[in-house]
């Protein structure tokens, strides 16, 4: 099958691989002119070490990234507020979580796509998409381009999606109250003493930090604070020093050993869950579809998830492509819905300025049972993937695997 991919991030690249090795001719076009260089790092989770592993790239993220043992939550003050343990969740998962920079995983996708023989076209911004005579998707570029592809996906994020206007209309991004300052931060002495996520909890605020190397350091502070226009470069250096310097280190060596150039704002956005995932031969994957906010620490994730169930959706689909699209969008909804959901949850609590909510908030953490949450962790990534690991006696008694974050 003929298949064009609008969108070249780490949802499109990870479908154009698990589909070309069930024998399809993708081809990826992305808006900007190179790989994107946006964004500071993800944590692939053992779902996301379950895929990797099945497109054969488990080995090439372990070379470039983190493998953190220990996710420790503090407050403002440094007072310990439990956390998670990473390896026993991936021994229950069958599959290892790793840290990664956001453009070393574009850079094993990118290497493993070439491989593939798989087209990745830069510079090909997408216009509009409009059914043609028959009802197939024609997908228009700003250069001129015109597609007709057996089947076109949307992998085109979730703020300027022109895949999602054409199958769900009028679905605009919603801003959910706070802002994330973003960077890397890099140093020859180390800035951490041992590879863990540290997530800091203020009032209205947060910090968290993630290792992958102890002089490698990927950040974002948060803010719940009213949208508005974005400060220059030197200014987010001022506020992110400001609002987190008095933190507990290693926040403050963290930000010092960040360039000025490489911290970013971004207004938090997310999507609300759809009903329809496609639209004909058109079909949304990625952020396009089920954009969470990084409260869930799923959007990567569910992203190459969407890859692997997509591939054996259209795996000897005799039914033909819409019904191989139906099943897929029945499969995927409801865990990306559900995650949707959660992460707003988490963050209403999480970016709560009430000081007696805070306070409950703290207590509830410190009070969680670890074992428990790794446990419920565990069921709801492995939800509708053949993973090994003990998960399915937690998923069955009614635990939603939202319950570690509910506050």
């Amino acid at each position: 099958m003929e298949i064009g991919i609008l969108g070249g991030g780490i949802a499109g690249l990870s479908v154009a691989l698990a589909l070309r090795k069930q024998g399809h001719m993708p081809r990826v076009y992305e808006r900007r002119a190179g790989p994107a260089t946006m964004g500071a790092g993800v944590t692939l989770w053992p779902n996301a070490g379950f895929v990797l592993e099945e497109l054969g790239l488990l080995q090439d993220i372990a070379a470039v990234g983190g493998r953190p043992v220990a996710m420790q939550r503090q407050d403002a003050a440094g007072n310990p507020l439990g956390g998670l343990d990473i390896a026993l969740l991936d021994r229950m998962m069958g599959y290892p979580t790793h840290t990664i920079l956001r453009r070393d995983l574009l850079a094993v996708l990118l290497e493993a796509a070439a491989v593939a023989g798989i087209p990745v076209e830069y510079g090909h911004r997408a216009v509009a998409i409009d059914p043609d005579g028959d009802g197939r998707a024609v997908a228009r570029f700003e250069n001129g381009l015109r597609i007709r592809p057996d089947l076109l996906i949307g992998a085109d994020g979730r703020m300027d999606s022109v895949a999602r206007r054409y199958v769900a209309g009028d679905n605009a991004p919603v801003y959910q109250g706070f802002v994330n300052w973003i960077g890397v931060a890099q140093a020859d002495d180390a800035l951490v003493d041992e590879i863990t996520i540290r997530d800091y909890w203020g009032a209205g605020e947060r910090f968290g930090a993630v290792a992958l190397r102890p002089g490698l350091v990927y950040w974002a502070g948060a803010q719940a604070r009213p949208l508005r226009a974005a400060a220059p470069a030197a200014d987010l250096r001022n506020e992110v020093e400001t609002l987190f310097g008095g933190w507990p280190e290693p926040v403050a060596r963290i930000i010092r050993a960040t360039p000025t150039h490489a911290i970013h704002l971004i207004a938090v956005h997310d999507l609300e869950p759809l009903t329809t995932w496609n639209r004909g031969n058109v079909l949304l994957v990625g952020d396009a579809a089920h954009a969470p906010l990084p409260t869930s620490g799923q959007g990567a994730c569910q992203a190459m998830e969407d890859a692997w169930h997509l591939a054996r959706c259209l795996d000897g689909a005799d039914e033909g492509l819409d019904a191989a699209l139906l099943r897929f969008a029945q499969i995927r909804a409801p865990k990306t819905g559900q995650f949707i959901e959660q992460a707003r949850v988490f963050a209403r609590g999480l970016f709560a300025t009430d000081p007696a909510t805070c306070r409950m908030r703290d207590e509830r953490a410190k009070a969680a049972d670890p074992v428990r949450d790794a446990q419920v962790l565990a069921a709801g990534w492995a939800q509708g993937l053949p993973m090994a690991g003990d998960t399915q006696e937690v998923a069955a008694d009614g635990v939603g695997f939202g319950s570690l974050y509910r506050v």
